[in-house]
């Protein structure tokens, strides 16, 4: 079997949870035998020197079987590529490789109607798409979360779109609705890493018979076990992640402000991530004020270090300097691939109550969840975190190890294999 999987950004590039879990199943497969993955993922003007003349298509790094997709003239209302060029070198590209399989695990940078096209050019291969996010539905970025007021989106139409993108009229998002799921319609599976994003998807028009869940998984070798920290209080938390709004760094600094004026100073937040510039102005501007402002105290007295960003390798030492992960996410933040790493090196979790965290993490069991976005909340659970004796001990315990690489990709290898009707009887079930 000849499988083609399809990210948006090569993970080597650009961080992100998407392209990680993509490259991570590319390599899973490749332990498999009789299965014979290749990669193709987008790069974009953030790589201007890995562009050549004339080349839309090339091998990346002299790895092999691992390809990059030049992209260019991205339109990114319609989620589509306006250079013709390179919609024919990705259908050459298809008929030179000939896949079994093609599995989207994005769309962005190439384009919703690719979907079409691999259908045009491959009518016997199967297409899978994994949604990582709701863009299809979703002009908000994809993350359900309304620009009017913050608050989280349980549906979306023409003119709750155009509140919250008034620099369109409703009828764009009309047509775009009718657009993606024009192209939609190629696609044989669906499959989503978490049960509860199945439901907007069916509310939005997609079949349910069609989605199939497989969670992400991790490779054991980069997440070996760690030892209980050798430390009295466990007063030491960590972010990371990306620092972009929906990802809620901003909701930890205003934590930290709030126990700082209560008096309580007795804890530490490391920052680790970046991609700020993906960041609204506003958001961008908050942090980095706060980041600056803590810089210019004494040593003694901060409470919170921006490490910045960091490699997958770096990923153990980082977390043997925390007690434990904070995801104060402000969207429904589907899978959270953090929360896996954390697990993998035995470190509860502290995250919002919604969406992905909200159906992996039990409350007081295995990790501590907080209202969405409610700074207090937080500050007060991270307060009883650093000084509830055997608090950390407890949940620390009932960790439960999260899925491997291996076991993501032989739950992928069930739907590339599963009969026509498959995704209808997982579903049932």
């Amino acid at each position: 079997m000849k499988v083609l999987i399809i990210c948006m950004y090569h993970p080597e590039l650009v961080r992100g949870g998407s392209q990680q879990v993509a490259y991570e199943l590319f390599q899973g497969l490749r332990q498999v035998p009789d299965v014979e993955p290749v990669l193709l993922a987008s790069i974009t003007g953030m790589s201007p020197t890995l562009y050549k003349s004339g080349a839309r298509i090339t091998g990346f790094d002299g790895r092999p079987d691992e390809y990059v997709f030049l992209s260019q003239e991205y339109d990114y209302p319609w989620q589509k590529s306006g250079n013709v060029q390179l919609a024919e070198a990705f259908a050459d590209f298809l008929a030179l490789i000939n896949p079994d399989v093609v599995h989207f695990h994005h769309f962005m940078t190439l384009g919703i109607d690719y979907l079409t096209l691999t259908r045009t050019v491959l009518p016997s291969a199967k297409i899978v798409f994994t949604a990582h996010e709701f863009l299809t539905i979703c002009v908000a970025d994809g993350h359900m979360r309304r620009f009017t007021d913050q608050s989280l989106c349980t549906s979306a139409s023409a003119v709750r779109c155009n509140q919250c993108r008034p620099e369109r009229p409703p009828e764009h998002y009309f047509m775009r609705e009718m657009w993606m799921k024009r192209h939609l319609e190629a696609v044989d599976v669906f499959t989503t890493p978490s049960r509860f994003m199945v439901e907007p998807f069916v509310n939005w028009g997609l079949p349910r018979e069609k989605f199939m869940q497989v969670a992400n998984g991790l490779d054991p070798r980069r997440t070996p076990a760690l030892a209980a920290p050798a430390r009295t209080h466990r007063n030491r938390f960590g972010f990371f992640g990306q620092l972009v709004d929906a990802k809620g760094v901003q909701v930890i600094l205003d934590a930290v402000t709030l126990l700082r004026a209560e008096g309580f100073t007795d804890f530490s937040v490391e920052i680790n991530g970046g991609n700020i510039q993906f960041a609204t102005p506003e958001c961008r501007a908050g942090i980095e004020a706060f980041l600056a402002a803590e810089a210019a105290l004494p040593p003694l007295e901060r409470n919170v270090v921006l490490n910045g960003g960091y490699h997958p390798d770096q990923l153990q030492a980082l977390m043997a300097r925390i007690d434990w992960c904070l995801v104060p996410s402000l969207w429904w933040e589907i899978f959270c691939l953090v929360i896996s790493e954390a697990w993998s090196f035995g470190r509860p979790v502290i995250a919002s109550n919604v969406g992905g965290p909200a159906e992996r993490i039990t409350n007081g069991v295995d990790g501590l969840l907080f209202e969405l976005g409610d700074a207090r909340a937080l500050a007060e659970i991270m307060r009883r975190a650093a000084t509830e004796e055997g608090l950390w001990e407890r949940l620390a315990a009932e960790i439960t190890p999260p899925a491997s690489r291996a076991a993501m990709a032989a739950g992928f290898l069930d739907v590339y294999r599963a009969p026509a009707g498959a995704a209808s009887a997982a579903a049932a079930g």
